[in-house]
């Protein structure tokens, strides 16, 4: 690790942060908890921080230790929260996972990062256990998430509840600050997903980071949606408010109709959105509210105007842990702009032959910064796939492309072709293409994005059969049903006779964007 002698978070760990905000200005409110059903729930910093060290005392009693991985398989909810933190706290690695993966995607995750135990909602349970035969306890939540009871039979499994003990009991753990924090699975162009590793450090820079970008003060009331098993929402969302003594507003996950009632009920200033979110509300009356800002993709005047809200354009990856292109929230930015490079790192735009591109040029995006402070430490278990993502100068390989504008600022391109964006979801066309061809009777595949008003980007599978391929599209329906995320599976399957051909005889996925934008376009006329 190139990493200075001395730097912002000398034997610092994350925890460390709550603690000195629960000492600061421990009654002033932290998270509330805004539920689609029953009454809103809050805990002030000081509250907060106890519940964290009362759960983290029951973990430790449980038998979890530091550099144990922990499983956190739930939907947004306070438990969520609670549960990353303790684990920070008794120097254990918090593994957040996708609660729309299927069984061979959970049972992947669990073996790739050694998980020992699990905590988890009802209606998860039994896909853990069955799937994650190394666990030695699973924890379940009395209720789901939108607060309804339990369903299934738990007597086999550990009552989440159960676990906050008396905070006399818990045995302080100091982490180094480059010990793992968490773990976040992302996809990638390799055909299964990569365990991004933070730091204890990588957590505290992207609050500290995070916090200045958006300008949030500790007047801020953040509202928050968007998936915690997400960097996004873990950086953008808790961590910065955490940074600054901000309240975060935390919901179920997003809603259209009660986007505006919970933002106006509680004075919300502050929110970050994807494009779907825009999409759904974008024809509701616009109430009289508080928001200064939402971050989202690029800066967008016509929204400001619209919404009555400045949007804040910004580019990050759960590698750099926080936005590394971004513009202001206080200046005039450059229309339909990411921003312009945060100072606080190193970014390079080159063309085919590796050099600088000139203004008006796109080329590939990469980035400079610290190994486990400013950017991740490692891809679990992964060190060929670590090793290959950086270039001989230390500048991480993004895989995006972007355009540099004459006034300096970014705009995005395109982005890894084999890389779709569902819905705010990262999917790896390899992943699917890779359960694809397990069905019998599919002699070659090729899924590519089919752009989408509301979601972006969909998969579409184009399949060459062998012989004897007869319901081919319904064995391949069902094998994505078992063995992918919703979001995951081909919107459609087109049988054809033969692929497009680039040179080395590979499939020319280009000519298909191209055949799928068009056939858009036509029906979007």
């Amino acid at each position: 690790m190139n990493i200075p002698a001395l730097h912002a978070f000398n034997d610092m760990q994350l925890p460390d942060l709550l603690d000195m905000q629960a000492r600061l200005i421990g009654e002033q409110p932290f998270l509330i908890w805004e539920p689609f059903e029953g009454k809103s729930q809050r805990w002030t910093f000081a509250e907060f921080s106890k519940e964290t060290i009362k759960l983290a005392a029951g973990i430790q009693a449980q038998g979890i230790k530091r550099g144990d991985f922990v499983l956190i398989h739930l939907d947004n909810c306070p438990d969520f929260l609670f549960a990353w933190a303790a684990c920070a706290r008794i120097g254990a690695v918090a593994v957040t996972t996708n609660t729309r993966s299927v069984g061979d995607e959970i049972n992947y995750f669990a073996d790739n990062c050694g998980a020992v135990a699990a905590i988890t909602q009802p209606k998860y349970a039994e896909l853990l256990r069955d799937n994650c035969p190394g666990l030695q306890w699973i924890a379940v939540t009395s209720t789901e998430n939108d607060g309804s009871a339990a369903s299934a039979d738990l007597s086999s499994f550990k009552s989440f509840e159960d676990l906050f003990a008396d905070p006399e009991g818990f045995s302080a753990t100091r982490a180094d600050p480059f010990d793992p924090l968490c773990v976040m699975y992302t996809s990638g162009t390799t055909s299964r997903p990569k365990g991004v590793v933070w730091t204890h450090a990588n957590g505290l820079w992207a609050a500290r980071a995070t916090a200045f970008h958006e300008g949030l003060t500790p007047d801020d009331i953040h509202q928050c949606f968007l998936p915690l098993f997400h960097m996004n929402a873990i950086s953008n969302s808790f961590l910065a408010s955490l940074q600054v003594g901000a309240t975060l507003v935390l919901q179920p996950r997003f809603s259209a109709s009660r986007f505006w009632p919970v933002a106006i009920k509680h004075q919300c200033t502050w929110c970050s959105l994807v494009p779907f979110c825009i999409a759904a509300i974008g024809d509701l009356d616009i109430p009289d509210h508080n928001f200064r800002y939402w971050g989202y993709g690029i800066s967008m005047p016509a929204l400001d105007k619209k919404f009555g809200v400045k949007t804040v354009g910004w580019w990050g990856m759960t590698e750099t842990t926080t936005v590394g292109i971004v513009t202001s929230p206080y200046l005039e930015n450059t229309p339909m702009m990411l921003g312009r490079p945060s100072p606080f790192y190193e970014i390079s735009i080159v063309n085919a032959g590796g050099g600088p591109v000139a203004p008006g040029e796109t080329g590939d995006l990469k980035i400079k910064g610290i190994p486990s402070l400013t950017l991740f430490h490692h891809y679990l278990n992964n060190p060929g796939a670590t090793a290959e993502s950086f270039d001989e100068e230390g500048f991480f390989l993004t895989g995006d492309r972007c355009t540099l504008q004459k006034d300096g600022s970014i705009r995005f391109a395109d982005r890894s072709k084999d890389m779709l964006k569902v819905g705010g979801e990262n999917v790896a066309a390899s992943e699917v293409e890779r359960v694809i061809m397990g069905v019998p009777g599919v002699r070659e595949v090729a899924v590519v994005a089919r752009p989408d008003k509301f979601l972006n980007e969909i998969p579409v599978a184009f399949v060459i059969p062998g012989p004897n391929a007869d319901n081919i599209e319904q064995e391949i329906a069902a094998a994505c049903e078992t063995a992918l995320a919703d979001f995951k599976r081909p919107r459609e399957v087109r049988i054809v006779d033969e692929l497009p051909r680039a040179t080395l005889n590979k499939i020319a996925k280009a000519e298909l964007r191209t055949l799928l934008e068009k056939e858009v376009s036509v029906t979007a006329a």
